[in-house]
């Protein structure tokens, strides 16, 4: 038994050691090169992906991606290490690491793309990947549902993104993103600045949960705790942060931007903390703080001015340190009792003292206490929201409001579960036990260095210094210290503490006016969605009935009236019609095809017999391939004319083993169909000759004419086009003739097979 004990642990050992390597590694040649940056080095390297369309595998470490790259892989290895014990026995841990790791792969690509469609493909992985994480437990209803709701939005703000990154391109001249930001105003000042801003925005709020976008975060608490301590504390939710940080010296500087930026982070900052004070689950409570350190990372973001960037970038350090370390501390909580219950949670000091020792250091320095971190970023803000030029009392109102509610949060989710008189079992047949040291580890680690960096303030200047001037060139960062004297910030500090410690004090009677007031509310953003969701089905339902009722003559009339409004708007939208070509006198030759074609356009509409229709469809086809003779295109005809002949025949024999439809109702009548071919006859008649009055653009026809000998051995040029550039494309014509072709014989012996029966 001692031996197969033994065995067991070396196997949890290995098992938890090995998944962090791979980002330990990483986070150790990312820390190697902080002296390097922090002097002020770029680091670059590039490889081409599609030279044709410029874009390319580019990555850059400058002082804001190297500060992300650091967070990600050194929370990440941490939380790797976390998750080995946490999921120990589970049947898909092996699953759960391949998700996180693709994930922290896929944020490391975001954070150090340097061109635009490089960006946007790793910000959609990340979103993918999320989704599988958040859906872990997909046994479950609410995982599942958490898990969509979250593809959804942020998938949405990510189609967005691409439009803006395309605009963002065009306007530039470039998808490189150190070529668009080496003139910092230029973007703003191109006609589509408001265009590109709206869609960029879109994107960020929807992956950093700015308010109206924020409800899938909380809902997101569904995931395993290693996976809301990485994605939505430290790394995928700050996506959209590090994408408004990196894009501010393009984008940035002007009154839209300050407005959208301080309205939807102030609004989200106020109104997350007050959802944080009324819940009572702890990982809901640290979701809601979450969303309260987003909106005030959007809120400084939306400044110029050099104090605030410091702000923003240094509470981006302190809030990962610390919203990580309590994070994995309510899981620790939560394997050791089976609940995240506030209110049946008191007085585990005793029975788990590390992890009451790191939920107090990281609760400490989330309420901006002396000497941590997080009260040298508390005193930033207070200082960023006075330096703004446009509103400073307000934005340092809504400030002081925010960091005085997350100081009564830090108090109910570090204070109430582990101090005070103990709860005998808070969960049936459950005793609390200190949780193995791969648990504990990670976030007293985490505890630790925002205490060290709190103390030794210079070691943190190292990230944010350069941080700084990546976000704002030519700017430098204001100093981090625990000492500035006696001032506003400070003041504003005393007040903080002790508004927080009095809304601690009435936590409950607040809570419970905080429920009723939601209760109340006609505002509901997560049910908002759900009929939302239903409109959509509903919709969907509806128009399926209309455009597929079951017939194909319905289906081909829907498509080609889609087709002719298309043109049809298309038209509209031109100063004019096109006008009418000098037609040269006409030959008795091509008169003859001429009527030759309406014969047969005639006998379709106009015939009962469905033979008889199809017989006039291959007059028409043969018509056609008479004018490609005439005009010099005998391979074309010929394969009209061969197309035309195997139509008729196939379609002809399959029609004479089809019933007969009298005319008693169920025959539909052509005047609409004939109508509907003669108006996009005319619309795309109209169309070409719009094309045919513009002179013509050679470059693609130069290109071919170039290329067809010396890339693809072949004079004709249109059999080295299908051939060889568009290869994959005539290879899919191919295969779906082919397929349709099975399916018709399939179709027909099955007739065939019920008629001898």
């Amino acid at each position: 038994m001692a031996a197969s004990a033994g065995r067991q642990r070396t196997a949890l050992t290995a098992g938890a050691f090995l998944p962090t390597l791979l980002p330990a590694a990483l986070f150790a040649v990312l820390a190697a090169a902080i002296p390097e940056v922090a002097a002020g080095a770029v680091l670059r390297g590039a490889l081409d992906w599609v030279p044709s369309l410029g874009i390319r595998l580019s990555f850059r470490i400058d002082g804001l991606s190297l500060t992300f790259a650091t967070l990600i892989t050194g929370i990440g290895a941490l939380i790797m290490l976390y998750s080995g014990q946490y999921l120990h026995g589970h049947p898909h841990y092996r699953r759960f690491m391949l998700f996180l790791t693709a994930f922290m792969l896929s944020m490391l690509g975001l954070v150090l793309a340097d061109n635009l469609i490089t960006l946007f493909v790793f910000w959609e992985l990340t979103t993918l990947t999320s989704y599988l994480l958040i859906g872990f437990d997909h046994g479950t209803a609410k995982s599942r549902r958490s898990a969509l709701q979250a593809l959804l939005v942020t998938a949405t703000g990510g189609l967005a993104l691409l439009a803006g990154f395309i605009l963002m391109g065009l306007a530039g001249g470039s998808f490189e993103l150190s070529d668009l930001l080496a003139d910092p105003r230029a973007l703003a000042a191109h006609p589509w600045y408001p265009a590109i801003l709206v869609l960029v925005l879109l994107g960020a709020f929807t992956k950093s949960a700015q308010v109206p976008f924020h409800f899938w975060l909380p809902n997101a608490m569904a995931a395993p705790t290693p996976v809301s301590a990485y994605l939505h504390s430290a790394t995928m939710v700050k996506g959209g942060v590090y994408l408004l940080a990196r894009l501010h010296p393009g984008l940035g500087g002007t009154d839209a931007w300050f407005w959208a930026l301080t309205l939807a982070g102030a609004t989200t900052a106020v109104f997350a903390s007050l959802m944080a004070l009324r819940q009572s689950d702890l990982k809901q409570a640290l979701a809601y703080t979450t969303l309260m350190a987003l909106g005030t990372l959007t809120l400084f973001l939306a400044s110029d001015v050099a104090v605030a960037v410091t702000a923003a970038v240094t509470f981006l350090v302190v809030h990962s340190l610390y919203k990580a370390a309590l994070f994995l501390v309510v899981g620790i909580v939560d394997h050791a009792t089976g609940t995240r219950d506030v209110a049946r949670l008191s007085g585990l000091g005793r029975a788990l003292p590390v992890t009451a020792a790191a939920a107090a250091l990281s609760a400490l320095s989330m309420a901006g206490f002396p000497p941590f971190l997080g009260f040298i970023g508390k005193e930033l803000t207070y200082k960023g929201a006075l330096a703004l030029s446009s509103v400073p009392y307000s934005v340092a109102a809504a400030v002081l409001t925010a960091n005085a509610l997350m100081v009564a949060v830090a108090g109910i989710v570090a204070l109430r579960p582990f101090w005070g008189r103990a709860e005998p079992e808070p969960e049936p047949g459950r005793v609390p036990h200190e949780a193995p040291w791969p648990m504990w580890v990670g976030p007293l680690a985490l505890a630790v260095l925002g205490t060290v960096l709190g103390l030794r303030p210079g070691l943190a200047e190292a990230l944010v210094g350069p941080g700084v001037a990546a976000v704002l060139p030519g700017g430098e960062a204001y100093e981090l210290k625990l000492w500035h004297g006696v001032n506003v910030p400070l003041i504003l500090s005393i007040a903080t503490f002790a508004i927080g410690g009095a809304i601690y004090a009435l936590r409950r009677p607040l809570a419970a006016a905080l429920v009723r007031a939601g209760a109340a509310s006609p505002l509901d953003f997560d049910r908002g969605w759900d009929r939302l969701l239903d409109g959509f089905k509903v919709f969907a339902a509806g128009l399926t009935r209309i455009v597929q009722p079951g017939r194909l003559r319905a289906y081909l009339r829907f498509t080609f009236l889609t087709l002719l409004g298309v043109l049809a708007v298309t038209l509209a939208l031109r100063t004019g019609l096109p006008a009418p070509p000098d037609l040269p006198a006409l030959s008795w030759r091509e008169l003859a095809v001429l009527a030759l074609i309406a014969g047969g356009t005639g006998l379709v509409v106009t015939t009962d017999s469905r033979v008889a229709a199809v017989a006039g469809l291959g007059v028409v086809g043969i018509g056609v391939a008479i004018v490609f003779i005439v005009y010099g295109a005998p391979d074309v005809a010929i394969t009209q004319l061969l197309v035309e002949t195997l139509v008729v025949v196939l379609v002809a024999v399959a029609l004479l083993r089809l019933p007969f439809l009298y005319r008693d109702g169920r025959v539909l009548h052509r005047p609409w169909d004939a109508a509907l071919a003669a108006g996009i006859g005319l619309a795309t008649t109209a169309a070409l000759l719009l094309v045919v009055e513009a002179p013509p653009d050679r470059r693609v026809t130069d290109f071919y004419e170039v290329a067809a000998v010396p890339e693809a051995y072949g004079r004709n040029i249109v059999n080295v086009i299908l051939v060889d550039f568009r290869a994959l494309d005539t290879l899919g014509e191919i295969a779906v003739v082919l397929v349709a072709a099975l399916g018709a014989l399939v179709l027909l012996r099955g007739v065939a097979g019920r008629a001898r029966g």
